[in-house]
């Protein structure tokens, strides 16, 4: 009897780990059969020139040049508003925060925030930053908007990171004599930002394919032009996808284009996301090393 039950679990067991690993292979297959689907129609109209070049008759002609730059500025300024501020938001509540119901409350409504749909985001965005501020359409503004949107996953997952690091490095560093403040900049920080640097890769990847927030903020229709300053108005690459899509004058002659500007969007958010997970191995190294 008892060999029969041990042998049960243990079938038990066999099936669910293959279960997990079908259902590991199914998210693996669908990843490479969109990755696939976009690099099969949209290679055909990767070339130098429609990454350098300016967008011509109503964006069905040309590059997509001033759309890459446009969304490299909406990332680069977004994370750098919200990069800052949520980490050190996370600090505060984690490291000098006791616990109450004021933390509890607190960590509610950043959980909260992170569920508001981003459409909500491009609407507060247009009535502050556009209006009230008086920031109009523009980098400053958008990049603001999308930074408000992806704070709660940044401080999120800086909190999980300070609460991974184990207690006795505090109390050792605070028995060495180090301040509260020394302590978690000089041991508890290094040792949680290479986790911290996971809440900027899912920031980028949240921020890099938003249209709705954009839409509001800053993104032009059809703009053939740099920037010239954070006040300037930009294309970007998710709303001129959307946008030769939907109103394009020839659906099917604006097609290619689209997979071509799909592809490129997903190449630019990895090679970030390969650039932000270099950052995370090397200060992990440097951790272990430390």
């Amino acid at each position: 009897m008892k060999i029969s039950i041990i042998q049960r679990k243990r079938y038990s067991q066999n099936i669910a780990f293959w279960a997990f690993r079908l259902l590991s292979f199914m998210v693996v297959a669908i990843l490479f059969i969109i990755l696939g689907f976009l690099i099969y129609n949209g290679v055909k109209v990767i070339s130098w020139d429609f990454l350098t070049e300016m967008p011509q008759d109503g964006m069905t002609k040309g590059g997509i040049y001033p759309a890459i730059i446009g969304t490299l500025c909406l990332i680069v300024g977004s994370i750098l508003f919200a990069f800052p501020i949520g980490v050190l938001s996370a600090l505060f509540m984690n490291e000098y925060m006791k616990d109450s119901w004021f933390k509890r409350f607190l960590n509610q409504m950043t959980n909260n925030l992170g569920g508001i749909p981003s459409i909500v985001f491009g609407l507060f965005g247009m009535a502050l930053f556009v209006n009230k501020f008086g920031f109009g359409d523009s980098i400053i503004a958008g990049s603001l908007t999308l930074g408000l949107m992806v704070l709660p996953v940044i401080i999120r997952t800086t909190e999980e990171a300070l609460k991974a690091v184990n207690d006795t490095f505090r109390h050792a560093s605070l028995a060495l004599g180090s301040s509260k403040w020394q302590t978690v900049r000089r041991v508890v920080l290094p040792i949680a930002f290479p986790n911290i640097i996971t809440g900027v890769i899912l920031s980028i990847g949240r921020v890099s394919g938003e249209t709705a927030p954009i839409l509001f903020t800053v993104a032009a229709y059809f703009l053939p032009r740099l920037p010239q300053s954070i006040f300037d108005q930009v294309m970007a690459l998710p709303y001129h996808l959307y946008v030769i899509i939907t109103s394009g004058t020839n659906i099917e002659e604006s097609r290619p284009m689209a997979y071509g500007t799909a592809l490129v969007l997903i190449t630019i958010v990895l090679i970030m996301n390969l650039v932000a997970n270099a950052l995370r191995r090397y200060f992990g190294k440097k951790v272990k090393m430390s």
